[in-house]
């Protein structure tokens, strides 16, 4: 069986607007949560998000964009996806190839414009130029429309897990045969509507997340976008090759809404699955990117099932602190995180810990280190008990 190897990577967050800006980011210990500044909201200057700093103008001049219904999502996208294609060298014969798929995952799409979203839906008019955007797919069509794709694209809504199971989609065509090259991941923009929407559910932290902290208040949101090129060994002649996707696992706990089993059931089948279809032990994990949120739920329930599957759980983190929760985008945004773990052979610190949980006494890793990795295991879980992860490896 081919083995499966990344070969262009593209991010844009809170933390950095390519690659590099992330890494340097993540080496220094960045927090890029803030208070909001790129629209009006009765949270601006209260509750911290993982915010970029450019406007959604200084967007558009960046990318050259001027028709009219695109959204800040669109841009995010955009941006990320063109990094992501020129990284991976990718000619326009074979972006635009029919054996080429495009799976992108993300939650709000076009609802960003939340006050615009309000006013379409209860005018008596022909509604704004916003109408096609308010979709979740919409950021998706923008990219097939901006670049003339003729492959397979796809649109994955599975919350917080969306755009770890996009990866997991593309990777799937491949290993299938349906496709030779997947880029895939995913994008979601702070909007009114998801602010408004997790401040109902009291689980926003009014300061800085500290995930895995026993005293964590909850997570921040967070925007992004990040999109990987997979593609076959055998097809990548003498391209850079940044690690290996070797497998992907998702389950779901079907216990709640919004919250997770408090036995961790999801997590830990989504984490077991993986290591077992990888042919790989416990302990062969060098690290794992926690899906770590910061709230009470979820990093005790993940805590539980780490210790369940592992006997000496490997070092640790959770990149939320840096980036905030970004959503659609959050398993793209780590995978990255997690090849570059690989690539540099380096680990990054989790922000804002002090004690420990005491029902688990787990205790992230706080410093940034240099350490051997070959296996880095990324964990997604999404609203609905949607459990997945990804195993990354050395090439």
């Amino acid at each position: 069986m081919s083995d499966l190897v990344v070969t262009g990577m593209g991010i844009i967050t809170a933390i950095g607007s390519t690659v590099s800006e992330n890494h340097e980011s993540l080496k220094n210990g960045i927090c890029g949560i803030t208070t909001l500044s790129n629209f009006p909201s009765r949270f601006s200057g209260i509750l911290p998000c993982g915010e970029i700093k450019i406007s959604t103008a200084e967007l558009r001049n960046r990318l050259g964009v001027n028709q009219k219904g695109v959204t800040r999502t669109d841009l995010l996208c955009q941006q990320a996806f063109k990094d992501a294609v020129s990284n991976a060298a990718l000619t326009d014969e074979e972006l635009t190839s029919t054996d080429t798929v495009f799976i992108n995952g993300n939650t709000v799409g076009g609802m960003c414009l939340t006050d615009e979203l309000y006013h379409d839906a209860n005018a008596a008019d022909n509604g704004s130029e916003y109408l096609a955007s308010y979709d979740c797919a919409a950021p998706t069509l923008h990219i097939q429309q901006t670049y003339k794709l003729r492959g397979l694209t796809n649109t994955i809504n599975t919350a917080c897990s969306s755009s770890a199971n996009a990866i997991m989609y593309g990777a799937k065509m491949i290993r299938n045969g349906f496709a030779k090259r997947a880029i895939v991941g995913g994008v979601d923009s702070l909007a009114k509507f998801t602010i408004n929407g997790f401040n109902s559910l009291h689980i926003l932290s009014p300061e800085l997340c500290r995930p895995f902290d026993k005293n964590r208040r909850g997570l921040n949101l967070g925007e992004a976008a990040a999109f990987i090129v997979i593609e076959r060994a055998e097809d990548v002649s003498s391209k850079k090759i940044y690690a290996k996707l070797i497998v992907w696992s998702n389950s779901n706990d079907a216990y709640h809404p919004s919250s997770l089993s408090e036995e961790g059931d999801g997590p830990l089948l989504a984490m077991l699955k993986a290591l077992e279809v990888a042919g790989l032990q416990a302990g062969d994990i060098s690290f794992i990117n926690m899906h770590g949120t910061g709230t009470e739920n979820n990093d005790e329930v993940e805590s539980r099932a780490v210790k369940k599957l592992f006997k000496n759980p490997p070092p640790f983190s959770s990149t939320k602190s840096n980036t905030g929760h970004t959503l659609g985008a959050a398993g793209a945004v780590e995978a990255i995180f997690s090849i570059l773990n690989i690539h540099h052979q380096e680990i990054y610190a989790s922000l804002n810990f002090s004690d420990p949980i005491e029902e688990t006494a787990l205790k992230p890793n706080i410093g940034f280190k240099s350490l051997p990795i070959n296996h880095v295991m990324s964990n997604s879980f999404g609203f609905g008990g949607n459990c997945s992860s990804l195993i990354l490896s050395k090439a």
